[in-house]
């Protein structure tokens, strides 16, 4: 789960949201169908277990008639990240994990990184970063990895390449403190490392990450995620309030996807759905709400 102030923030607006929910009379089901969305979700919220979204928030405040407090939490309180606005989301959904699987081809993973190895991968990409970015970067990493010590630590798996493990990343002796670590961990039970030998030659994502989480919250019952397809079998859709059934049908969306929002034709309910980040989502519904 996100912890400190992030956390306190979801926390904050869980309890707000429930007052006042109560306080118009509504369960979470009744509220969740006003704002197209599942009773389950609003109870996740509630609870400060997931973080809101801009455009939840909104239509929160609209039924509840607010005047936009649930919006102005989420912009002074909630949307605060030490991380880079692609990989905020992700950082999100480790912090809730039962377990995580991940891959990449050239450096160790972020969630094993010492302080030593992060600051110089932060350096190598960035040669003119000030202390102060420098502290940020690796400070912030490093917050992310305490998942892997916590008393409720997800089950972490880890695919390392054989040449990782070669390359001096900062040096010799702060990469004999990186593998002296990734050792520890694996020693402690906290992850299991496996090492993708050079020998296999060619492999599926010499270029590209995976990161595999399932979610205990998730539709269905905890199907597997990947940052690349979503199994939207279960998936609770949502019309266009300018939909009807008289032809002019529009579109449907699901919140049910950590980090996206799948939008599709209400028309062809069978078809293709079109993956949005939850960000640009929000972004585009404010937009068209001015």
């Amino acid at each position: 789960m996100a912890k400190g102030k992030q956390q306190d923030a979801w926390v904050f607006f869980g309890e707000a949201l429930k007052e006042r929910r109560e306080a118009a009379g509504l369960t979470q089901e009744e509220l969740g169908g006003l704002v197209f969305v599942s009773g389950g979700y609003i109870g996740l919220f509630e609870q400060g277990i997931r973080k809101p979204q801009l455009d939840v928030a909104m239509r929160i405040d609209e039924v509840l008639q607010t005047g936009g407090i649930f919006e102005r939490t989420w912009r002074k309180l909630i949307n605060k990240s030490p991380y880079a606005s692609y990989f905020s989301e992700v950082a999100e959904l480790e912090a809730v994990a039962t377990k995580l699987c991940e891959f990449a081809p050239g450096v160790v993973q972020g969630l094993m990184q010492t302080a030593s190895y992060a600051s110089a991968l932060t350096i190598a990409a960035n040669p003119f970063a000030t202390d102060e970015y420098l502290a940020e970067k690796v400070t912030s990493r490093l917050s992310r990895a305490e998942i892997l010590t916590d008393a409720t630590r997800p089950e972490y798996g880890a695919i390392l390449h054989e040449h990782v493990l070669l390359t001096p990343v900062g040096g010799p002796a702060a990469m004999a403190e990186q593998l002296d670590h990734i050792a520890a961990l694996v020693r402690s039970r906290a992850a299991v490392v496996t090492v993708l030998p050079r020998s296999v030659g060619a492999h599926a994502y010499m270029t590209g990450t995976l990161k595999l989480i399932p979610r205990p919250d998730q539709v269905g019952g905890g199907g597997l995620r990947t940052m690349r397809s979503y199994d939207l079998t279960n998936a609770h859709w949502f019309k266009s309030s300018y939909s009807n059934g008289q032809g002019g049908d529009c579109v449907e969306v699901s919140y049910d996807v950590p980090g996206v929002v799948p939008v599709r034709d209400s028309k062809n309910p069978t078809g293709p759905a079109l993956i949005v980040p939850a960000a640009a989502w929000s972004a585009f519904v404010a937009g068209i709400a001015r």
